[in-house]
């Protein structure tokens, strides 16, 4: 079972921090605290399923740097960066290097409260998501060729009839392989098949 998500608050002014750690707390969600970017990177925290709240302009490594840092280590955690009115433009910049929003001080509570739980849950849809892409992708990596063949062509529509006249094999013997890729694929239904396929494809599988 995944862990709770944590969220990491990095701001070298510390009325500001600790404020916005004490507001997570009461929310009820799990808070940690770092004065610099450089000492979270340091410090190397878990990052799966984290949401990281940090201010753009900090002494040493700056907001922008720490989105470039976290990418470099591959890390995947939902970034929102922190801004005062004069540094919207760098917040900017921090959207098109992969921070999920901005948020201006002096930021209401709710506003602030609600971005972190929408970067949380946007997050964690996107690992479901990975996860059932690599479970699709390791079904398919069962069937054997002739059964992707059918599956391929199952998807796009073709009749058994039709796939039995393509591949020059018989139906009956394409109802056999349909029935061998359909239980491979743990699929119920050919519309389970399509959207297995569909999401593999997507996935470039």
């Amino acid at each position: 079972m995944a862990s709770e998500p944590i969220v990491y608050v990095i701001d070298d002014d510390d009325g500001v921090r600790g404020s916005l750690e004490f507001l997570l707390d009461c929310a009820g969600l799990r808070v940690r605290g770092f004065a610099s970017a450089d000492a979270f990177l340091k410090a190397s925290p878990p990052l799966d399923g984290a949401c990281v709240v940090t201010d753009v302009r900090m002494p040493g490594t700056t907001g922008i740097e720490l989105l470039e840092a976290l990418h470099a280590r591959g890390g995947t955690p939902a970034v929102i960066v922190v801004t005062g009115h004069a540094d919207v433009p760098l917040a900017i910049q921090a959207m098109k290097a992969g921070a999920v929003d901005f948020i201006e001080k002096p930021f209401d509570d709710e506003v602030i409260l609600s971005a972190i739980r929408r970067a949380i849950s946007d997050r964690a849809a996107d690992a479901d998501a990975r996860a059932e892409r690599n479970a699709i992708a390791g079904r398919i990596a069962t069937l054997s060729t002739r059964e992707r063949q059918i599956m391929d062509r199952l998807v796009e529509g073709q009749a058994n009839k039709a796939i039995a006249f393509d591949l020059g094999i018989s139906a009956r013997t394409v109802e056999v392989y349909r029935a061998n890729a359909m239980m491979k694929m743990q699929a119920k239904t050919l519309s389970d098949l399509v959207r297995m396929a569909t999401i593999a494809r997507v996935g470039g599988v």
